[in-house]
């Protein structure tokens, strides 16, 4: 099956559409969460993905916390301005998607999905190959999709070195998965490693590859929705720049 992975939308409507357009026909799609969170369109993102067909969605740190599930504690004070506004501006139908996610690692045959890591389902980063190691005991599938950071990038584990390595493969570059490997999509709305093009990846099941894609879209009227609604500068300025 041909499978879209996409991660991290944070209420980027347009991002999110470019990214669908550009993937074309799927056979299922599995989000690895936070579809809200930073940006405008919170609304419209999550009924976005509840008609996609064969959804598999999990849940993220900001989809948590705006629906009450994770305390606000560890988010910085423009986040929490931007939950504060989401969680007001969210229609209860969505509320009660976001709330029906689950929060634990979910298996797809050889995959393992989570939004954080393994050890942390929600909440921990993956950022360097230290952090991958002590993940990788904590799967048990070949492979594990996560997002969270943001970062399209992927590790591998050399059992036979016992070695683990970090990649920024190029997009479009088909990769063929072998044990054992953790792979981040990027984010669909909030790019952070410089690229401010969308980020996503394709999975095929039966030829065992991972693509990992970008798209451009345009963010200036995203940036004008964020001012509008009066959320934080910053959240409209990175989208510029994928920082």
């Amino acid at each position: 099956m041909r499978i879209l992975v996409i991660s991290d939308i944070h209420a980027n409507y347009d991002a999110l559409e470019a990214v669908l357009k550009d993937a074309g026909e799927v056979d299922e799609t599995w989000c690895l969460g936070d579809i809200v969170g930073y940006g405008p369109d919170p609304n419209v993102c999550v009924e976005t993905l509840r008609e996609l067909p064969n959804l598999t969605c999990l849940m993220g740190n900001h989809d948590a916390a705006v629906t009450g599930n994770m305390l606000w504690d560890s988010f910085n004070g423009e986040a929490r301005r931007s939950l504060d506004w989401q969680q007001r501006v969210l229609m209860a139908r969505n509320m009660e998607f976001l709330r029906s996610l689950p929060n634990t690692l979910q298996v797809r045959k050889r995959v393992s999905l989570v939004h954080g890591s393994p050890r942390d389902p929600v909440w921990e980063y993956i950022l360097n190959t230290l952090t991958a190691r002590l993940n990788f005991e904590a799967f048990e599938t070949d492979w594990c999709f996560v997002g969270h950071s943001h970062i399209q990038c992927f590790f591998h584990l050399n059992e036979t070195k016992n070695r683990v390595s970090l990649n920024i493969p190029h997009p479009g570059e088909r990769i063929t998965l072998e044990p054992r490997m953790i792979l981040n999509p990027g984010s669909v709305g909030q790019p952070r490693d410089r690229d401010p093009r969308a980020a996503y990846a394709i999975y095929d099941d039966e030829a065992c590859t991972w693509e990992p894609r970008r798209v451009e879209y345009d963010w200036k009227p995203v940036q004008q929705r964020i001012r509008e609604a009066g959320l934080p500068e910053k959240h409209a300025a990175r989208l510029a720049e994928g920082w």
